[in-house]
């Protein structure tokens, strides 16, 4: 697969989308809960797409 073709896939975009919503409810959590279990969930969502493009 080029390196290029990864990002015309939908499970690739629905990943970025899912990895955007995520970041965007996340920060508006309070500062705690944002420096732990909300960093866990950014990595989490962000991973899906990059393990997708590997």
């Amino acid at each position: 697969m080029s390196s290029r073709r990864f990002q015309e896939l939908r499970v690739y975009q629905l990943a970025e989308r899912l990895a955007d919503d995520i970041w965007k409810i996340v920060n508006g959590w309070e500062s705690l809960p944002q420096d732990t279990v909300g960093k866990q969930i950014v990595r989490s969502a962000d991973s899906i797409g990059a393990n997708i493009a590997l």
